[in-house]
C-alpha cells in the first residue's frame, strides 16, 4: 500500500501527447480547455485540470507536497510507536486520506490529500519495518530487511501493470488504494512486538507473543519466563526521546553521519524512481523496469552482507554506481544500472541503522 502511495503521481501524473490549436489561443484555463488536444491512451491529473504550460509545474508540487507529509510522518509516528506500540493499526488513516485521492474535485483538494496520505505513509512505511525486525532474531534481520525492500521492489512493477490496465487516473487510485481494506483487517491479526512489551515492562503480554510466534513455527510450548533488565522501563518512567541521539557525542556523530547517507540514497533512490516515466519509451515498461532492476540487488546484499561488514558493501555499491556515470551508456541503461546499485545501499543503509542504535526506543 505504501509503495503504491508513493508511486502513484508517477503515472497519475503522467503527460500524454497532446497538441494546441494556435490560432485564436487565449491564457484563460476555459480557453485551453477548447484549444488543446490531449491523446486518448489513459487520463491523468494533467489532462483533467490542464496542468501544462505554465501550470505544469503543479505536478512536482503534489509530489513535493507527499514527500514534505513523509518527512512529519516518520519524526512523528516514530515516537508515537514508543509509546503506543508498534501495532500498525493506524493504516486505516492511509485508507480515508487515499479515498480523498477519488473525491477530489479541483487540483487544491488533490494536492492537499497527497500532503496527509504522505504523512500516514511514512508512518506506516517505518514503523512496519521496525515491526517486522523485531519480530525474528538479529541474525535473521539481513534476511527479513532484504525480504521487506525487495516486496517494494516487486510493488513498482505490479502498479506499472496495474496502470497499463487501468487507464483512468481515478480508477487506477481506487485500485491502488484498496489493498489498504485487506492490511486494515490483516493488521488485527499481528502479534505486538515482543521487544517493545518487554521494554515496556509488560512482560507477560510479551512471553504469550513469544508463545504464539513458536506456536506458529511448529514448536512445543516454551518454559518461558522473562525477567526484566536494566533496560526495561518502569511504569512511571518516560521512554528516550529523539533528543537522546544529540545529547551524547557518539549517537550525535552517527547520527548526522547516517544522515547525510540517507539523505544521499533517498536523493538518488526516489529521483530514480519517479523520473522512471520520463525516460525515452513504453511509459508502463520503463516503470516495470526501474522496479525489476532492483530485485537483482537484495539476494546480492544478502550474499554480501554474510561476507564482509555492511560499511564495506555500502562502500564498494557507491563506487561501482559513481564509476557506472563515467560510462558511455544509454539514458535508460545508465538509470537501470544506477537504480540497482543504489537500492543495494538503501537496503543495506535500512539494516545497518536498526542496528547501530542500541536500543529499541531509539530504533
Amino acid at each position: 500500500l505504501g509503495l503504491f502511495m508513493s508511486m502513484l503521481i508517477v503515472l497519475v501524473g503522467a503527460v500524454p501527447e497532446y497538441h494546441i490549436d494556435q490560432e485564436g489561443f487565449g491564457t484563460s484555463r476555459a480557453e485551453l480547455a477548447k484549444r488543446i488536444h490531449f491523446a486518448d491512451n489513459f487520463t491523468s491529473i494533467v489532462t483533467e485540470w490542464y496542468l501544462i504550460e505554465q501550470e505544469a509545474y503543479k505536478v512536482s508540487l503534489a509530489s513535493s507536497l507527499f514527500f514534505a507529509g513523509l518527512l512529519i510522518g516518520n519524526i512523528t509516528f516514530g515516537p508515537l510507536s514508543d509509546k503506543l506500540g508498534r501495532k500498525p493499526v493506524y493504516i486505516s488513516g492511509n485508507i480515508i486520506f487515499g479515498i480523498a485521492h477519488l473525491k477530489s474535485p479541483n487540483y487544491d483538494i488533490f494536492a492537499v490529500s497527497r500532503f496527509f496520505v504522505g504523512i500516514v505513509n511514512g508512518g506506516m512505511a517505518l514503523v512496519s519495518f521496525v515491526l517486522t525486525q523485531e519480530y525474528v532474531g538479529k541474525s535473521f534481520w539481513s534476511f527479513t530487511g532484504s525480504l521487506t525492500n525487495l516486496t517494494f521492489a516487486v510493488g513498482i512493477a505490479v502498479y506499472a501493470l496495474l496502470g497499463y490496465w487501468v487507464r483512468q487516473w481515478r480508477y487506477l487510485a481506487l485500485v491502488s488504494n484498496s489493498p489498504g481494506v485487506i492490511f486494515l483487517l490483516l493488521s488485527f491479526m499481528l502479534p505486538e512486538s515482543p521487544r517493545w512489551l518487554y521494554s515496556q515492562g509488560k512482560m507477560a503480554e510479551a512471553e504469550d507473543v513469544l508463545q504464539y510466534i513458536a506456536l506458529g513455527n511448529g514448536k512445543e510450548r516454551l518454559n518461558l519466563k522473562l525477567k526484566p533488565s536494566a533496560g526495561t522501563l518502569r511504569k512511571d518512567e518516560l521512554a528516550p526521546g529523539i533528543l537522546n541521539l544529540i545529547k551524547h557525542p557518539v549517537l550525535r556523530w552517527r547520527t548526522i553521519v547516517l544522515m547525510y547517507i540517507w539523505y544521499v540514497c533517498s536523493f538518488v533512490y526516489y529521483g530514480l524512481t519517479l523520473n522512471a516515466g520520463e525516460l525515452k519509451g513504453n511509459l508502463y515498461l520503463n516503470v516495470a523496469l526501474s522496479g525489476l532492476a532492483e530485485v537483482p540487488a537484495f539476494p546480492l546484499c544478502m550474499f554480501f552482507i554474510e561476507k564482509s561488514c555492511k560499511k564495506t558493501v555500502y562502500l564498494c555499491l557507491q563506487l561501482v554506481f559513481s564509476f557506472l556515470k563515467g560510462l558511455l551508456l544509454s539514458p535508460t541503461l545508465l538509470a537501470l544500472c544506477g537504480k540497482m546499485m543504489v537500492s543495494a545501499a538503501f537496503n543495506i543503509v535500512y539494516i545497518y541503522t536498526s542496528e547501530l542504535y542500541p536500543t529499541i526506543n531509539l530504533r
